[in-house]
């Protein structure tokens, strides 16, 4: 939110326009993942989706720096218009620029190595036999997802987020669209999910653009050259959502060892698409605290604390309220969710992704929490208590977790790994809060 937004609406006023705008726009890009999992599942069956979720850590790595140097700079760009800062304009520009550099490395070794890393991941003949093609086309539009990420953070910090929801929503309608086509009538199989999802951040730019380039853009793109002293500045209070990006990554990538000890690539396609289920749920609350980002970094910039306070208690009480509603559908309608995404019928998948459903919505009521209250302390400048929350939710926690609930009880601790990381986390956090507020 910068010095062009009106302020006389209320504190709930407002965070009611930013976060059911990213709310709509998280759950428009988290709809192509589903329909991406739903035509592999067709075209590919369970080989088809133990391919994607070997895949999938890819994308969170190519993601978790588009998101440090999307909210990291969004967020100092935010603060510094708060407080007057004449260049706070140049931490756009950086972002973009930053995001070409580091995405042409992913472009490159993506392309040129993606049978040893399929390999490395545990990929069988049949399973890289799908999944080389796939990885191989998405890796290449790696710097185009990351300049998405950031363009859609300053559109949305810059008084417009609804353009910033609709340039996300539409995209994912693209995607879903051209998925059909690429899919089924061109007859390009999984690999065409992964140019369709390439090519969709460039209906994004271009509904960007109509603000970006418009007369109520208070950014001025200057200075096009990269500075590595604010991408470090911007990466301090970005680094959170990074850790929270490899999270999944990390997450994906031990439970999909674990799983394939344990029952195999059956497994790990269940797991896949709890995973992909569960993105959904993730996507709500990225939204609740990427939406109220520019509330909690403009209210922190002018030293308002009590509409500072009435926002994070919103956005808290939001996340709680998805969280139940979450645990009620997926515990209510397991068997029905799985059966869509296993076009097989596999017994033993149907099985292993209803018990899992059931177990590993449960982590939400801690996780909505958890993404809402590490986005909050990113946005207001407490980025080592960012990154300690960050840190223990996305690897010693979980990690962790994991190994002893599996090593206790098997396949079920597996799934219940995800909420006794979580519930972890939310204690830390509860501290990591205690002591900003003491401190202050």
């Amino acid at each position: 939110m910068t010095q062009n937004t009106t302020r006389p609406a209320s504190v709930a006023t407002l965070f009611t326009e930013y976060v059911a705008t990213n709310i709509i726009g998280q759950m428009g890009m988290s709809a192509y993942i589903l329909v991406d999992t739903f035509f592999i599942s067709i075209a590919g069956g369970s080989t088809g989706m133990t391919a994607l979720n070997l895949v999938l850590p890819f994308y969170d790595l190519i993601f978790a720096f588009g998101d440090m140097f999307a909210v990291g700079s969004a967020t100092r760009f935010t603060i510094g218009r708060a407080r007057g800062e004449e260049d706070a304009d140049r931490y756009f520009t950086n972002a973009i620029l930053w995001s070409i550099l580091c995405g042409l490395p992913f472009m490159l070794f993506g392309t040129l190595f993606a049978p040893q890393l399929l390999r490395l991941l545990g990929a069988d003949a049949a399973v890289s036999a799908m999944g080389v093609p796939y990885t191989r086309i998405f890796m290449l539009f790696a710097p185009l997802f990351m300049i998405n990420r950031c363009i859609s953070a300053f559109t949305r910090n810059d008084g417009a987020p609804r353009t910033a929801m609709v340039a996300v929503f539409l995209s994912g309608v693209f995607n879903i669209v051209f998925d059909y086509i690429f899919m089924f009538p061109m007859k390009l199989g999984i690999a065409g999910a992964a140019l369709a999802t390439g090519i969709a951040p460039i209906v994004s730019f271009l509904i960007c653009g109509t603000h970006l380039f418009s007369k109520k853009c208070s950014i001025r793109m200057k200075n096009w050259r990269p500075s590595w002293h604010r991408i470090v500045q911007s990466a301090q209070l970005g680094t959170a959502a990074f850790i929270g990006d490899i999270a999944s990554a990390i997450t994906m990538l031990v439970f999909n060892f674990l799983i394939l000890s344990l029952t195999g690539n059956v497994g790990v396609a269940a797991f896949g698409v709890v995973c992909n289920i569960a993105l959904v749920a993730t996507a709500v609350f990225n939204g609740i605290a990427q939406g109220a980002q520019p509330l909690f970094s403009d209210f922190y910039g002018k030293q308002e604390r009590k509409p500072l306070q009435e926002t994070l208690r919103l956005a808290m009480g939001t996340s709680l309220a998805f969280a139940l509603l979450f645990i009620l559908v997926f515990n209510l309608f397991p068997a029905q969710i799985v059966s869509i995404f296993n076009t097989e019928q596999n017994a033993a998948m149907a099985a292993l992704g209803v018990v899992g459903m059931r177990l590993y919505f449960i982590g939400y009521l801690f996780a909505g929490i958890n993404i809402v209250g590490t986005g909050y302390l990113s946005a207001t400048e407490a980025a080592l208590g960012s990154v300690i929350v960050s840190i223990s939710r996305g690897v010693v926690a979980i990690i962790l977790s994991a190994l002893v609930m599996s090593w206790l009880f098997g396949m079920t601790g597996v799934w219940l790994a995800f909420t006794v990381a979580e519930a972890l986390t939310a204690t830390l956090l509860f501290l990591v809060l205690k002591k900003q507020k003491r401190s202050k």
